[in-house]
């Protein structure tokens, strides 16, 4: 007896989801990202109003002043869905831990100037506090925002910025010797010291934002951009100078992060911006306003950390985030 053993293949029926197909055309094969992120906003059918905003429905495009035709054309350019963003993040901490457990092996804080070690303890433990408020405002974002595109990301945001007040964290474990007295100490200095004060009233005062895209603005550009010039730029610079290049390569992530990050962010508002004169004029005025907040908050900070140079670190961090704003096609002084 012989079996003839033969393979066949089943052709789908279409090749993709409906309110895909809707989107972009009858039977396009359609990405992860796009699957998991078009028309998934519920826009109908709402119930009730929210006991606790009444005036809003559930999810309501007016929680924002910006106007958009479709907020699912706020694409995250990375395109993160859950199983892109966590192997990416997995790969980028796989690294991080190589690069502790050198500096553990090596002993490589014993190398640290004992004065920049007092002020590393100063900026860099208590800027955990700093990252646990962006976690705050993206949790607040996500809640209220409209869209798919935009909460999703914002989401994943949420969690980048808990992973980053780890890896500060860490730090500050391999400077008492994994005591943890320095996250005690850290958490008084963001509580009391003066140089911090300011910085605490900037994030307190963000949190409690109404508008979800100035909370947006605020958080990840204005306040994300001044402060890792200034921290990841100015400051570590200087502490390579003062023997602590191992700080650097422990906070490389946070770096390689911030990068990686402002490719989404800078999508986000020039999309925006692009999409009427009145939203690019809400954007110009949010910027200023904030960066005028932020760059007050960060001056005693800069000047208990480098002295005299903190005039001209501030002056590069707030070029920096002129650069970028011109990317948006905003100008401080002019409008679109």
């Amino acid at each position: 007896m012989t079996v003839d053993i033969k393979t066949t293949s089943v052709q789908p029926r279409r090749n993709t989801f409906a309110h895909i197909a809707r989107r972009l055309g009858s039977d396009k094969p359609a990405s992860r990202y796009e699957e998991a992120t078009y028309d998934m906003q519920p826009s109908a059918n709402f119930h009730y109003r929210p006991t606790w905003a009444p005036e809003f429905e559930i999810f309501d495009r007016s929680r924002t002043k910006v106007v958009m035709d479709d907020w699912d054309a706020l694409k995250d350019p990375r395109q993160y869905y859950y199983g892109a963003y966590t192997i990416a993040r997995a790969r980028m901490m796989e690294s991080t831990e190589k690069n502790f457990a050198f500096v553990d092996k090596r002993q490589a804080f014993n190398k640290i100037d004992a004065d920049w070690r007092a002020l590393l303890e100063l900026y860099i433990v208590p800027l955990r506090h700093f990252e646990w408020g962006a976690n705050m405002n993206n949790c607040n974002i996500t809640d209220l925002g409209y869209g798919a595109a935009i909460t999703q990301a914002t989401m994943y945001a949420t969690m980048d910025r808990l992973g980053n007040a780890q890896v500060l964290s860490r730090i500050g474990l391999l400077l008492d010797n994994q005591s943890g007295e320095s996250l005690t100490r850290a958490k008084a200095v963001w509580m009391e010291h003066l140089a911090w004060q300011p910085i605490r009233q900037m994030v307190e005062n963000s949190l409690v934002l109404d508008d979800w895209f100035e909370q947006f603005i605020a958080q990840n550009f204005v306040f994300d951009v001044l402060m890792y010039s200034l921290v990841f730029g100015a400051f570590d610079e200087e502490g390579q100078n003062r023997g602590a290049a191992a700080v650097s390569l422990l906070t490389e992530f946070l770096t390689d992060w911030h990068d990686e990050t402002t490719r989404w962010v800078d999508f986000v508002i020039t999309r925006v911006a692009k999409e009427s004169p009145a939203n690019a004029s809400k954007i110009r005025d949010w910027i200023v306003e904030w960066k005028a907040v932020a760059l007050t908050a960060l001056e005693p900070l800069a000047c208990e950390i480098l002295g005299e140079g903190s005039v001209a670190a501030l002056e590069i961090a707030e070029q920096k985030l002129d650069a970028r704003m011109a990317k948006f096609g905003i100008s401080e002084r002019e409008s679109v």
